[in-house]
């Protein structure tokens, strides 16, 4: 059975490796390591059809390394046994071990002395942040290094070689490509090289030939083999915390623009929960007291796109999205919320004043409990002054209003009015 073409394009050696020049470029620290002919174990991460493991295969062949392949969620602890009895035998072998955050415990405790020993040296490769998500045990012991998503032209780049490869590729194939199909391809694959190729060996092999006998791939046959854009979230992975924290900080500096792209992901990925809550802690933290009205807008709209689904929940989405960017800022109450409990923690509060204590029950007189409250409402002005604070911390400022909106502008107004 012929194998995919994603896979027999991996690379054979650094110098064919797509992209990663950070990495392995010239005087870059993977390139340094083979250079010096000094291999460390390492964790290679980043999203899909970055390159993971083709580049571990490419870095193990530079080095005329002998290597084995396992994937740590579907290989068993008798399948690194046996790797391991080989590397006794042979020398030192590289495990490249896809999907590395998944070892358990008793696979990665029977690794960690080996590769402590350096009998084994271990290539993860995994789409997950590792420190998030791998065992500080392995951390500790592997270099980690990023894969960054592949640009439009190393993706164009692949696919002409791919085209033009004799041995591994479709060179063999009458093949002409317009660089509309090419530029399709490289766009829809949206970083991931193998979905690229994937959809070019499915257009290659499902067009026929012309009456020249030559199989033309133009635009209308790219976007019949990539129908939809490889669009890369995994809701339980690193990207997807990345485009949420882009989300909230475009909000929180008002760009409109930036905040719909990132929902526009969000909804992409059909994710209305990690949508609904993030915007109402925007509404809070990020807008507070500067429009207080903020929160009880993103609650009502959330609601509707709850009701209505999509598509039609992006609409009550944007609109208040909008609302929530262009909204003034301000973080003071939590900010001064923080600041008291950071008190607190430290022990820093001190005996309640005896006239605020509860004068509920008989004996509270005695021990002079609610004696001397001052009760607001009594006063005309449904004010009067007198101490809360213990007398430890009577001085103690918490909240620091901003004037980023009126209405909090109003409340710096009061707040120093009783104040003084």
């Amino acid at each position: 059975m012929r194998q995919p073409l994603a896979f027999r394009m991996r690379p054979k050696n650094v110098t064919e490796i797509i992209g990663q020049a950070h990495l392995v470029g010239e005087g870059k620290i993977i390139r340094r390591m083979i250079d010096a002919k000094i291999l460390h174990s390492m964790v290679l991460y980043g999203p899909p059809g970055t390159g993971k493991t083709s580049m571990a295969i490419g870095i193990a062949n530079s080095l005329k390394l002998r290597y084995k392949l396992l994937n740590a969620a579907i290989d068993k602890k008798k399948d690194m046994e046996i790797a391991v009895e080989e590397a006794k035998l042979h020398g030192q072998l590289v495990l490249i071990l896809d999907e590395v955050h998944r070892l358990d415990k008793a696979k990665q405790d029977f690794l960690l002395p080996h590769v402590e020993s350096n009998l084994i040296t271990l290539i993860g490769c995994t789409t997950s942040n590792p420190y998030h998500s791998i065992n500080p045990a392995i951390r500790s012991r592997t270099h980690i290094f990023e894969l960054q998503r592949l640009q439009q032209q190393d993706i164009i780049n692949a696919i002409e070689r791919a085209i033009e490869d004799k041995t591994n590729g479709l060179g063999t194939l009458p093949i002409l490509i317009t660089n509309e199909a090419l530029e399709h391809f490289a766009n829809s694959a949206n970083g991931d090289l193998r979905a690229a190729l994937n959809g070019l060996e499915l257009a290659a092999f499902s067009t026929p030939k012309n009456k020249d006998q030559e199989i033309v791939i133009d635009l209308s046959v790219a976007e019949t083999s990539m129908q939809k854009k490889s669009f890369s979230h995994d809701k339980g992975g690193d990207a997807h915390y990345d485009v949420l924290s882009a989300f909230q900080k475009s909000i929180r500096g008002s760009d409109v623009d930036a905040a719909l792209h990132y929902l526009g992901r969000l909804i992409e990925a059909g994710d209305l929960d990690s949508i609904a809550r993030r915007m109402l802690v925007c509404a809070y933290e990020d807008i507070g007291l500067a429009n207080p009205q903020a929160g009880p807008h993103v609650l009502a709209a959330i609601q509707t796109a709850e009701r209505v689904g999509f598509p039609e929940a992006r609409i009550p989405l944007s609109v208040v999205i909008i609302e929530l960017c262009l909204s003034p800022k301000s973080n003071s109450a939590y900010i001064a919320l923080d600041a008291a409990l950071n008190d607190i923690r430290k022990g820093d509060t001190g005996e309640i004043p005896p006239h605020l204590k509860d004068s509920h029950y008989q004996g509270a007189k005695q021990l002079g409990h609610g004696v001397d409250y001052q009760y607001p409402h009594a006063f005309e002005s449904g004010w009067i002054k007198q101490q809360y604070l213990p007398d430890k911390i009577k001085n103690k400022q918490y909240y620091h209003p901003k004037e980023t909106g009126k209405y909090e502008k109003n409340l710096k107004q009061i707040y120093q009015n009783l104040k003084r």
